[in-house]
């Protein structure tokens, strides 16, 4: 017997209190730009035992407007904007090169919260992205040597192939250069912060850049 996909929804819940806490959000005491608050609700994600808190749904649009989204890995939050990497000519480099604008989401179910940023999206200098590469791990240099992301596969056999080899030269020549690895940093002109509540009452705080470039705060109804 096959599985019954709506029953399976319907058994599940959110935010189990044995594996969820709630904390409450004040907005009156959060701090007048979003990285801050970013930066303490990432470490108490960590804290908290989330695992993978790093990862984040980036939403693109291709050339016609048409929607994707998948999820990637944070390289960094600064000044200059949350940034992540991928080759420059994977369907989302093929995007942010036709429509340089995207979103963020992370979720952290451990704490209830979620994080969405959204806007637009400039590649960083070279020497950076060389430098993002350098300082990963040699599985995410031999993935990079890889290559071909986004094309279509003729076998496994093929792609064991390539891997093999992309892993003894990441081995031999951890400097490898990778040209078409591109660091992205999306500077947003949108940020909120979702804190669930158990009653349903959940804090939606955004923070939304003015045209005088400072942020203003706001309260969404849930």
């Amino acid at each position: 017997m096959g599985t019954d996909l709506h029953e399976l929804l319907r058994s599940l819940r959110v935010w189990d209190p044995e594996l969820t806490e709630l904390p409450a959000l004040d907005p009156a005491a959060a701090p007048a730009e979003p990285l801050p608050l970013f930066t303490r609700w990432f470490a108490e994600a960590v804290a908290a035992g989330q695992p993978e808190p790093h990862t984040m749904s980036l939403a693109t649009a291709d050339a016609e407007g048409l929607p994707d989204v998948r999820i990637v890995m944070l390289h960094g939050a600064d000044a200059d904007g949350w940034s992540f990497a991928t080759h420059a000519h994977s369907r989302k480099g093929g995007h942010l090169a036709a429509r340089p604008y995207a979103a963020l989401a992370f979720y952290w179910p451990v704490l209830g919260r979620q994080v969405r940023v959204r806007g637009p999206v400039a590649t960083a200098p070279a020497e950076e992205a060389r430098a993002d590469l350098r300082v990963r791990s040699a599985g995410a240099l031999a993935s990079a040597l890889t290559g071909r992301q986004s094309e279509v596969l003729g076998s496994p056999e093929e792609l064991a192939r390539a891997s093999e080899a992309a892993w003894e030269l990441a081995r031999r020549e951890p400097d490898t250069p990778v040209p078409s690895w591109t660091l992205y940093r999306l500077r947003p002109d949108e940020v909120e912060f979702f804190q669930g509540d158990t009653l349903r009452r959940h804090t939606r705080l955004r923070y939304r850049r003015s045209p005088r470039e400072d942020w203003v705060r706001e309260l969404l109804w849930p």
